[in-house]
């Protein structure tokens, strides 16, 4: 990679989601539609991740971008 994740916030992002629908979480840090990806990405050697919503309601997806479940946060964002 070529450029160096950026912490979009130590917490995770609250969200709701609609089962079967498509997301795309931000791996960069460099969204400004955090935690979705709006191509602040390119050149930098990162890809959003696609996560499809296996249920409807609220998800809390991985702000600090370190998340060892990604887009999921695991709590990672204690710890950094």
């Amino acid at each position: 990679m070529s450029e160096a994740i950026v912490i979009a916030q130590k917490a995770p992002f609250k969200v709701e989601l609609v089962e079967g629908e498509t997301y795309y979480w931000c791996a960069c840090g460099r969204s400004k539609n955090q935690p979705f990806c709006d191509g602040s990405h390119q050149g930098t050697g990162f890809e959003p991740i696609a996560y499809k919503a296996d249920k409807s309601g609220k998800a809390f997806l991985c702000g600090c971008k370190h998340s060892n479940k990604k887009p999921l946060c695991d709590g990672t964002h204690q710890t950094i």
